[in-house]
């Protein structure tokens, strides 16, 4: 593989006031694929949230045409590299919320909890005061969490207020640390908990992945893969790819124990979702993957 073959993937978010987001959109859009961009970048009056895949000359390209904009001129960015795109389009969404809490009213740009750098982040989840909280969907934890942490048990990140409400109180828990893939969760999650009462209120800076990719591994307190929204499926310390694929029945995220259970079927059903199989689903995962089988079997063209 030639280093200009290969992909290179930029995650991005920043909270700030963004008015005039519905103008944006077309502009944006457009430029995205005259650089032969694919990804999709979400657009709000809260901000912006994107991941984007491309050339190093076009990653860089979009980049400042953001950054241009004053209001992101800060706007940092995670990259990693694929040597296939993971990506079949280029999308530009606009929504209520960058990330869905379901409460629009919840906003980062007004308060935030304190950021925490991965290297001090082994001794804040250390202290024995300190409630340790993953902030992720329950598939996401199952494959990978930082040691103690608490498990919510949701299945989007709509739940976490209700979550709090059932197993928090701001006069027990005076000291919440909260972590997520990248960062984008926690930071809503911290402005609701404040606005909740809760007196001190931690988060990753950078999330996961940025902790992956500073922390040696001999020194880390994490605990299995973390999950990603790409086709690496998960990754280790270092941010090396992880051991885990996709069920293309229900998207959750397997290992080699679940492909050796009965009720696993490649590109048809997992240990996951085998149960709520219906004979009409499968006859249609039968027919994706077939085609998939196929299209995956065709000869390349040099035309």
């Amino acid at each position: 593989m030639k280093p200009e073959n290969i992909q290179v993937v930029a995650a991005f978010y920043k909270f700030v006031s963004l008015p005039d987001f519905t103008e944006m959109q077309e502009p944006l859009l457009s430029y995205c694929q005259e650089q032969s961009i694919k990804g999709t970048i979400l657009l709000a009056q809260e901000g912006i949230n994107g991941t984007i895949a491309g050339s190093r000359q076009a990653i860089d390209s979009v980049l400042n045409f953001l950054c241009a904009d004053s209001r992101l001129t800060d706007l940092e960015h995670k990259e990693s590299y694929t040597n296939t795109p993971p990506f079949e389009r280029m999308k530009v969404r606009l929504k209520s919320e960058i990330v869905t809490l379901g409460m629009p009213t919840v906003d980062p740009n007004q308060q935030v909890g304190t950021y925490v750098n991965p290297q001090e982040w082994n001794d804040l989840i250390s202290d024995p005061e300190v409630i340790v909280i993953d902030t992720r969907n329950d598939y996401e934890v199952n494959i990978g969490s930082f040691k103690g942490a608490q498990n919510p048990q949701t299945k989007s990140f709509r739940e976490f207020p209700d979550y709090v409400h059932h197993n928090l109180d701001p006069k027990q828990h005076q000291k919440v640390a909260m972590f997520c893939t990248g960062g984008i969760r926690c930071e809503k999650a911290s402005a609701f908990m404040l606005a909740q009462g809760f007196a001190e209120v931690y988060h990753l800076k950078g999330g996961i992945l940025k902790y992956l990719e500073e922390i040696p591994a001999e020194e880390s307190l994490w605990e299995g893969e973390c999950f990603v929204f790409d086709e690496r499926v998960a990754v280790s310390h270092g941010l090396a790819a992880g051991n885990h694929e996709l069920c293309l029945g229900c998207g959750r995220p397997i290992a080699d124990e679940d492909k050796a259970s009965s009720k696993y079927e490649a590109g048809i059903s997992c240990p996951y979702c085998f149960d709520n199989l219906t004979a009409e689903k499968k006859v249609r995962q039968q027919e994706k993957w077939r085609q998939l089988q196929l299209k995956n079997q065709q000869p390349y063209s040099l035309e």
